[in-house]
C-alpha cells in the first residue's frame, strides 16, 4: 500500500491512519479533519489490489450530507494518488420497504468506497472495512455496530469516529470498555488543544490565505468556546468531555462493597520525634513496625504474589503504602494500609523496605516519583531492581490508560481493601475532570488535610499487580563427582535480596 505524503496530513492524523488494529475507535473535538484523514486511507485501501490487502470500505454517516462530504473527499484523494477511479456515482439500493440512496466510487482494482445510510440492514451481505462516523448521534449506533462486527469475521476493520454525545452514550461506553481492557478496541483521543499543538490552526491559516500568529490562534481559540451555548457543551465538543461526566469517579455504593475488616496503621512524627538523631529515629521506628507491622506481614499467604504502591507525602499530605496480593481467583486483596504523616524522609524508606522486603513472592512496586518522591522511588529502584521497582510520574496519560482498569476492578469485584472512613473518602476524591479521571488539586478529607494519598497508593498498587515480571528460581549444583570423590566446593556469597549488581551478576 502506498504512502502518505509526508506533509499533507498532521501529526495525529498519520497517527490514526497508520493504525492497524482490526478495531479502532476515536473521541474527538469537532471539525479536526479526522475523517478527512480516514479518506484517504478508505481510497489506499479500495484501490489496492486483494493481494494487496485491498478491500471494500464502507462508510455509515449519521446524515446524508455527511455522506456526500466523505465521498467527495475520497475522490480528491483517488486524484492526488492517481489511482484510477469512476466519478461519484448515485445507486438505488431496495431495502424492504423503502428505496436506499448510496454513493459510490469505484476503483480499477475492482474494489469501492460506498457511503451508506444508517440503517443496519444496509451493511448485510456486504464485505470490507467499515467507517462509523458520528458515532455516538446514530439512533441505532447499538445495531449499525453489531452488523458492523460480523463483517470482522473475514478479516475487515471496524473504526468508530465521534464527538462525545452524553456520558450515558453508547460510544462513551466502548471507550471506558476499551481502557479498562473489556474491549479490544484502539483508542485514540482528540482535544481541540491537541490538535492546535500538532497544526490545526496553522493548516487552516494555510487554506485559507491567512498568517498565522498565536495571538491569532489564541482568539480563534477563545471564541469557538465563548460560542458555545454552556460551558458543559464547550468541553464536549472540544475537550472529549460526554455531559454529566462529572462528580466522583467511583460511586460510595461501589467503594463500600468492595471494603472488608482490614486494619490501617497510622503513625504520625512528632516535632520531638523528628529532631531526634537518625539512630534514635531509625530505633523508635524498627520498634514501632516490629510491634504492628510483623504480625500482619507474617500473616500473609506466602504462596501469593504480592505488589506494593506508594503515594508520597511529607509535611502537607501523608505517604500511604498499600501491599497488595493477587489471589488464585486473581482478585487483588490490600491486606493492610500504612499510612505515615510528617515522617523524616529516612523512616519512610525504612518503613518502605520492612514491609518490601517481608513480602511474599515480591512481583513489583509502583512509587509516587513526583517531587520529593522521586528520591525514594530512585532507591527503591537500587534496592530491588528496575525491573520490580517503577518510579510512577502521575500524568495525564498515566490517568487516562490505568484508572479505567482500576474502577473495572471495583466493578467487577476484584478488588478487596480496608474498611476505613478516610480511604473511602479518598476514592471517592477521584473526578472525571476534562475527560480524564484524576484528582482534583484541592485538599481533600473533613479538615481538608488529605489530597486522595490512599486513593493513589492503592491505585499505584493494582496497577503493579498488573506487570510481567520474571520470576526467578535456581537449581543446585550437584555433589556427585565423577570417581566418587570429594564434591567440589564453592564459596557462596548471600545477598540480602534481588538487588542489582553490575558486573557481579
Amino acid at each position: 500500500m502506498s504512502a502518505l505524503p509526508a506533509s499533507v496530513l498532521l501529526p495525529y492524523q498519520k497517527a490514526w491512519v497508520a493504525d492497524r488494529a482490526q478495531l479502532k475507535i476515536a473521541e474527538k473535538s469537532r471539525r479536526t479533519g479526522l475523517t478527512w484523514a480516514e479518506a484517504a486511507d478508505a481510497v489506499l485501501t479500495a484501490s489496492a489490489a486483494k493481494s494487496a490487502g485491498g478491500t471494500n470500505h464502507y462508510y455509515v454517516g449519521s446524515n446524508k450530507e455527511m455522506a456526500i462530504e466523505f465521498i467527495e473527499a475520497c475522490g480528491m484523494w483517488a486524484r492526488a494518488f492517481n489511482r484510477a477511479a469512476s466519478e461519484v456515482e448515485e445507486e438505488i439500493l431496495q431495502d424492504e420497504d423503502q428505496d436506499i440512496l448510496t454513493f459510490n466510487i469505484r476503483f480499477n482494482s475492482g474494489f469501492k468506497i460506498q457511503a451508506l445510510s444508517s440503517r443496519p440492514s444496509n451493511l448485510r451481505g456486504r464485505q470490507g472495512n467499515v467507517t462509523i462516523d458520528e458515532a455516538a448521534f446514530h439512533e441505532q449506533l447499538a445495531e449499525v455496530l453489531k452488523a458492523a462486527l460480523a463483517l470482522t469475521m473475514w478479516g475487515a476493520n471496524v473504526r468508530l469516529i465521534s464527538t462525545h454525545n452524553g456520558v450515558e452514550n453508547l460510544f462513551n461506553e466502548l471507550i471506558q470498555d476499551s481502557r479498562a481492557g473489556k474491549r479490544r478496541y484502539s483508542v485514540h483521543r482528540l482535544t481541540l488543544d491537541d490538535a492546535c499543538e500538532q497544526g490545526l490552526y496553522k493548516r487552516i491559516c494555510q487554506v485559507r490565505g491567512m498568517a498565522w500568529s498565536q495571538d491569532a490562534e489564541d482568539e480563534w481559540k477563545d471564541n469557538l468556546l465563548r460560542d458555545t451555548a454552556t460551558r458543559e457543551d464547550a468541553l464536549e465538543e472540544y475537550y472529549c468531555v460526554p455531559k454529566s461526566g462529572g462528580g466522583a469517579y467511583l460511586s460510595r455504593a461501589m467503594i463500600e462493597a468492595r471494603m472488608v475488616e482490614a486494619p490501617v496503621l497510622r503513625f504520625e512524627g512528632s516535632a520531638e520525634f523528628n529532631a531526634w538523631p537518625e539512630h534514635l529515629r531509625e530505633a523508635e521506628m524498627r520498634d514501632w513496625c516490629e510491634l504492628h507491622l510483623q504480625p500482619l506481614l507474617a500473616a500473609l499467604d506466602p504462596k501469593l504474589p504480592h505488589a506494593i504502591g506508594e503515594d508520597f507525602g511529607r509535611s502537607g499530605d501523608l505517604t500511604v503504602l498499600a501491599p497488595v496480593a493477587s489471589t488464585q481467583q486473581l482478585k487483588r486483596v490490600v491486606p493492610f494500609l500504612v499510612e505515615l504523616r510528617n515522617v523524616p524522609f529516612k523512616q519512610q524508606e525504612q518503613v518502605f523496605y520492612y514491609i518490601a522486603d517481608r513480602l511474599p513472592r515480591l512481583q513489583a512496586g509502583a512509587l509516587d516519583a513526583r517531587g520529593n518522591g522521586q528520591y525514594l522511588a530512585e532507591q527503591a529502584v537500587y534496592r530491588y531492581g528496575a525491573g520490580r521497582m517503577e518510579p510512577v510520574m502521575l500524568s495525564q496519560g498515566w490517568y487516562l490508560e490505568n484508572m479505567p482498569k482500576f474502577k473495572a476492578a471495583f466493578e467487577d469485584d476484584l478488588i478487596e481493601l480496608p474498611r476505613d472512613l478516610d480511604v473511602l473518602n479518598d476514592l471517592r476524591a477521584l473526578q472525571v475532570i476534562k475527560g480524564i479521571p484524576k484528582l482534583p488539586d484541592a485538599k481533600t478529607g473533613a479538615d481538608k488535610n488529605r489530597h486522595g494519598d490512599a486513593a493513589i497508593a492503592i491505585a499505584l498498587g493494582y496497577y503493579a499487580s498488573l506487570s510481567e515480571v520474571q520470576e526467578y528460581g535456581y537449581i543446585p549444583v550437584s555433589t556427585h563427582t565423577p570417581g566418587g570423590g570429594q564434591p567440589h566446593q564453592r564459596p557462596v556469597r548471600t545477598t540480602a535480596g534481588f538487588r542489582s549488581m553490575r558486573g557481579k551478576w
